[in-house]
């Protein structure tokens, strides 16, 4: 299993602290599949930028997919244009995912957070791998997670203070470029919220005009 699966299933399987965005555990789901894609040595993280390495499978097929859409000329593609680019409908892909390889089911009267609840972890090895990551509060997937709204945000000091021992339980993922890409998450998140706020007022602005006839 990856990061990005483990993000997936821990998406369907709990109750977020706030309603949860598709966009948002998209652009997360991003995140995780560059460092899933770090310890599979398929790229390196330089600055903010994505450094592809020699293409090989990874096993797994939306991570193959994900090493296939890597920009492969310079100047290369800074992480956070990656997440958009990659992240456009990625939960869903996820779910899908998941769910065609009989890790997940529907649910029976209960509502998951994804696809309106649509499918919901079995009992299997995988979803209990996931459980367990987030059980121990593993740091790179409680911080994706609560940049997708699953859980309470961290506070602003936690990515770089988790750097080192992320660095230290995955010898890949060294400190620069775990801090770089999860600042990278935060902040495509927050520009994606302000596009749904400003959205927001538009439309009641807009509603506001019709009622004024």
């Amino acid at each position: 299993m990856t990061t990005a699966r483990d993000l997936a299933i821990v998406a369907l399987g709990v109750t977020p602290d706030r309603p949860l965005e598709q966009g948002d555990l998209s652009l997360a789901l991003a995140g995780a599949e560059v460092f899933d894609l770090i310890e599979a040595k398929a790229l390196v993280v330089d600055g903010d930028r994505i450094l592809p390495s020699a293409q090989a499978p990874t096993g797994d097929r939306l991570l193959d997919e994900a090493t296939a859409a890597l920009v492969r000329q310079e100047p290369y593609e800074s992480v956070e244009d990656w997440l958009w680019r990659r992240g456009r409908g990625l939960s869903s892909a996820y779910v899908d995912e998941l769910e065609r390889e009989g890790l997940t089911k529907r649910p029976r009267g209960l509502r998951s957070p994804l696809r309106g609840g649509r499918t919901e972890p079995v009992e299997s090895a995988a979803p209990r791998r996931a459980e367990e990551r987030w059980a121990e509060d593993e740091p790179v997937l409680v911080a994706l997670a609560a940049a997708a709204g699953i859980r309470d945000e961290p506070t602003e000091e936690e990515p770089a203070e988790d750097a080192p021992e992320l660095a230290e339980e995955a010898p890949e993922l060294a400190g620069d470029a775990v801090t770089a890409v999860l600042a990278a998450v935060g902040s495509a998140v927050q520009e994606l919220q302000a596009v749904r706020q400003r959205k927001a007022i538009e439309d009641a602005a807009f509603d506001n005009i019709w009622r004024g006839y």
